[in-house]
């Protein structure tokens, strides 16, 4: 197999494959990847790391997981399971998706002479489902946060603020030679 097309399918397939873990806590969302400093070497993630931070915090589980912290009431905890049941229904059933396409990939590719068309087709259309992954859990946030009271965005705001200086400081602190 062609080292360019093995490289390449590796490059999809990792991030799929970080996103099964088992229970994760709820900080952790399946784009955040595995690694250290949750992947904020990475120029882009520097930044869109912190935006996507502070919308992220919004997903229902993540208030869920502070139900009493942020004094949910039961209707809040009842809108909120609905929207994260919904979400996680949505994210999986386009990540099933996403996966059958780079199978699709992966033979395409795996083929004596790979057909780059096919090879295209397969990695537009799992690009596409998990982009809709990312959107289900996006749109979730966006409408968990609508949930909420003005004092309760306002601690999940002050929340978001302290842990954005805490992973400044922690990237300096692991990178030290780095400017900053």
């Amino acid at each position: 197999m062609n080292w360019k097309v093995a490289l390449f399918a590796l490059a999809l397939a990792a991030p799929l494959g970080a996103q099964e873990t088992a229970k994760s806590d709820s900080l952790r969302h399946p784009m955040m990847g595995a690694g250290r400093g949750m992947m904020m070497d990475d120029p882009m993630m520097q930044q869109m790391g912190p935006a996507m931070m502070r919308v992220m915090l919004y997903t229902p589980q993540h208030l869920l997981a502070r139900k009493d912290a942020l004094g949910l009431t039961g209707d809040q905890v009842t809108r909120l399971t609905a929207l994260r049941d919904g979400a996680k229904t949505a994210h999986d059933a386009a990540m099933a998706d996403a996966m059958t396409h780079m199978k699709e990939l992966e033979t395409a590719a795996n083929a004596a002479q790979p057909d780059t068309s096919a090879l295209k087709t397969h990695f537009q259309a799992a690009h596409a489902a998990m982009g809709k992954a990312h959107w289900a859990m996006l749109a979730s946030a966006a409408q968990a946060r609508a949930v909420l009271t003005d004092a309760q965005r306002t601690q999940v705001h002050v929340w978001a603020d302290s842990m954005q200086v805490w992973m400044k400081q922690h990237h300096q602190m692991m990178n030290p030679a780095q400017p900053h």
